[in-house]
């Protein structure tokens, strides 16, 4: 008795206040997700249909070089993230500097195992290049999700990670459906030559396993460490840099002496530049918003449209019931896996 008369008279008050409290929370969360999911969607579309433009777009010059746009992308994401690490210390360069001398120069040991992902991201880069030179972005766009299969291989024989029936079926849909997408076609033969869409499907293949064992090996090693995501990917963007120097002056240093880094450039290779630089850097920073049913959607939105915009406005791209087919198998892989992904980390109170 004595409880409820004491709480009494401020109980209204709160009935007011706490349900008001919640429905602006819940509206919140809702607007950030759906703007999460259009930052995705437009990060993962733009990049791909601009660098696939970018590539096929004809002018009287040489064409830009694929391995200097992946150097500068280098230097720009080292930048960013040098900025969000001076944000994160209080806009402090001396506790900056403090940071990153004991992160960097002072565990070379921990530094070193970050050479090994750098040098896969910065080798999956360069063939994203060759993919999109010889592939439409559709294609580029279903086929790279195989991702999902080498990454869930690895993160079983590396991480020790355990799947579910249905994780595996999506792993099966997923392959039936990039299958059909690559299966020939006689209107395909008028926009693609064999060799280069072998050469294209092999790039992203190769892309693809890299990539799992790459995302896999960063997050073991994030796993082990405590230290901010932003410190980790300016140590993998040094390595990368270096790494993706020496390609370019390997595969086009002839053409490097004789014309410069910058030939070719113009608006659009910036542009690819940037998108490639702070696309990632975006997604890190809005995946916390997304759960694995709105990445799916994301996924999904972005086939969706660079199928739409090769059809319409690059006119490279011929679509068949084959491909669709092929499509929406992957697209609904993408959805069952990420749904049990989600089921399983929420059962073992992740």
């Amino acid at each position: 008795m004595g409880v409820s008369v004491s709480v009494g008279p401020t109980s209204p008050d709160r009935l007011d206040k706490e349900p008001t409290s919640m429905v602006q929370g819940a509206s919140n969360g809702s607007r950030l997700k759906y703007q999460s999911l259009g930052v995705l969607v437009l990060q993962t579309t733009s990049l791909v249909l601009t660098m696939r433009y970018s590539r096929t777009l004809k002018e009287d010059g040489p064409r830009y070089l694929a391995s200097s746009a992946v150097v500068l992308s280098e230097v720009l994401k080292i930048f960013a993230c040098t900025v969000l690490v001076l944000f994160e210390n209080n806009f402090s360069f001396r506790s900056m500097n403090q940071l990153l001398k004991e992160e960097i120069v002072k565990k070379p040991v921990d530094t070193v195992k970050l050479a090994v992902p750098a040098g896969i991201y910065t080798l999956q880069n360069n063939l994203l290049y060759v993919a999109l030179s010889n592939l439409d972005a559709a294609t580029y766009q279903v086929t790279y999700q195989l991702k999902i299969l080498t990454t869930a291989l690895f993160s079983v024989s590396m991480l020790g990670k355990r799947l579910v029936l249905h994780q595996w079926l999506s792993l099966l849909l997923l392959m039936a459906g990039v299958a059909l997408v690559q299966w020939p076609t006689d209107l395909e033969q008028k926009v693609l030559t064999p060799g280069s869409q072998f050469m294209g499907v092999t790039a992203v293949l190769i892309a693809c396993l890299s990539s799992g064992f790459a995302g896999v090996y960063f997050e073991k090693i994030l796993k082990e460490t405590k230290q901010s995501v932003w410190v980790r990917n300016i140590q993998l963007g040094l390595f990368s840099f270096v790494f993706g120097l020496m390609g370019m002056m390997v595969y086009d240093g002839r053409s490097v002496v004789k014309s410069g880094m910058f030939q070719g450039y113009n608006t659009i290779t910036w542009i690819v530049v940037i998108l490639q630089a702070v696309g990632g850097l975006v997604v890190a920073m809005v995946i916390k918003h997304a759960d694995n049913i709105l990445k799916g959607f994301a996924t999904s939105m972005s086939i969706i449209l660079s199928t739409l915009i090769s059809y319409f406005l690059l006119h490279d791209f011929n679509p068949t019931g084959v491909f669709f087919v092929g499509a929406m198998l992957v697209i609904a892989a993408t959805f069952l896996y990420s749904y049990e992904v989600k089921a399983a980390s929420s059962a073992i109170g992740v």
